[in-house]
């Protein structure tokens, strides 16, 4: 295979959707250095809007009734932004961590165009994304960054975009081990198809794939993963393959409805907060236990262990599920929710704009761009449940885009759309004010 020089090499949209299922071939997707890998994920946000259509489509069709709420939808895609938000500012800590290990440690070298290297990789990236995942729910301290991920109480394509801002900076730890003798750019295309490939999965609409069920991590499987039903806690960590479950023992196939998100739910779509208070939780329980020993295993066993009990808690302690469980649904008027979905428009605009332009940008501007994100994020979060004074932070944060986009620090992909913000957000900040 010919070197390939230059950047991030250019991908066809037919790659990119065979991308999000795995079914790139490895002479597709070989390159000599990190620089020329693509950015897989990024580049997949259309597909990933297309295929939310297509499940809400599907599910209507189905059901007659929508695969999802705007509310828990505009949750998930906030904290789906703000786990990529560092993106912005320095490369991953994976590609960080691997590269030093590989630069300074490696043993031997694989060669990057070899098929051999490929299926190794895909299996090796695999392998540690399930130890990886298996002790995220066994190490409290762990738990307190993945809970997010598990947070919804509904299980769609929206669910899969709800990511941890804090689960990368320890996740980098068990990919180690392969930077000994597999190149950084191999590794760093199986990184991003393992993560792509667990977005389809999040659904309710595709119940059996029969025999590929025996071999590959599917959404029957993955519902499993999700549930609260006793039968669901701790099972099937897998990311591409189910083979590392039925292996190790944490396999479960789907059996009775499965009931979504945490054993106690957080009941808040505020996605500042659904970061934050687990740790607090965590804090406070570290203080309020007695004797050393019982501090460290309040950080180190699971989230379930409390004194005299085992490492990963009590079976018997996990709330019963009767199946009538109602989903946190805080009722608001309509129009707040029409409101919610035009304004995460356009922070999603503002959020693409800075991907393509943050290496013109300075330091500055991109910190300030962030931190409105970030604001704007929260925000929405307060209004979608009515909190009590959410407006006067709505107000605030309309007056500071109107300030920051007339001294031109703030810009829109499309040039049309900048005359309807001067619009909008002068009518929101007074319309809150009213």
């Amino acid at each position: 295979m010919e070197s390939r020089a230059g950047g991030p090499q250019a991908t066809t949209p037919g790659q990119q959707l065979r991308a999000l299922f795995y079914v790139l071939s490895p002479s597709e997707s070989a390159f000599r250095t990190v620089e020329e890998v693509p950015d897989y994920v990024e580049k997949s946000i259309p597909f990933f809007v297309a295929f939310i259509a297509l499940e809400f489509a599907v599910s209507w069709i189905q059901k007659r009734k929508l695969s999802g709420r705007i509310n828990d939808g505009i949750c998930s895609l906030s904290l789906g932004i703000l786990s990529r938000l560092p993106d912005v500012l320095f490369r991953s800590v994976d590609l960080i961590s691997y590269i030093y290990i590989w630069n300074n440690y490696r043993l031997f070298e694989l060669p990057w165009d070899s098929p051999w290297t490929w299926y190794l990789t895909l299996l090796g990236v695999d392998f540690a994304y399930y130890c990886f995942h298996r002790i995220s729910h066994e190490v409290n301290i762990l738990w307190a960054a993945h809970q997010v991920h598990h947070s919804s109480e509904d299980y769609n394509l929206f669910t899969a975009l709800r990511q941890s801002v804090l689960q990368r900076y320890t996740s980098w730890i068990f990919n180690l081990p392969m930077a000994l003798f597999i190149p950084p750019s191999v590794f760093a295309v199986h990184l991003q198809f393992n993560l792509l490939y667990q977005f389809w999965i999040h659904t309710e609409v595709v119940t059996s794939l029969g025999p590929l069920e025996w071999i590959l991590n599917t959404p029957s499987h993955h519902r499993v993963h999700h549930g609260r039903n006793p039968y669901c806690i701790d099972k099937n960590y897998g990311g591409t393959f189910i083979i590392w479950d039925r292996i190790f023992g944490t396999f479960e196939a789907e059996d009775e409805k499965v009931i979504y998100g945490l054993t106690h739910p957080v009941n808040s779509f505020d996605p500042i907060m659904l970061q934050l208070r687990p740790l607090a939780h965590i804090w406070n329980t570290f203080w309020a236990t007695p004797g050393f020993c019982n501090k460290l295993s309040v950080l180190f066993k699971g989230p379930g262990w409390g004194p005299s009990k085992p490492r990963l808690g009590l079976p018997e302690e996990i709330p019963v599920i009767t199946g009538k469980e109602v989903p946190f649904n805080p009722s608001v008027p309509v129009y707040l929710d029409c409101y919610a979905v035009i304004h995460f428009a356009v922070i999603m605009d503002l959020y693409t704009e800075l991907l393509a332009a943050v290496n013109m940008l300075s330091q500055g501007t991109v910190l300030l761009r962030i931190g409105f994100i970030i604001l704007s994020l929260a925000c929405l979060g307060l209004l979608i449940e009515n909190r009590p004074k959410a407006g006067i932070l709505e107000i605030i944060r309309c007056l500071v885009f109107m300030g920051a986009y007339k001294l031109d620090y703030f810009k829109s992909q499309f040039s049309s759309l900048g005359y309807a913000y001067e619009v909008l957000f002068p009518l929101c900040a007074a319309f809150w004010g009213i």
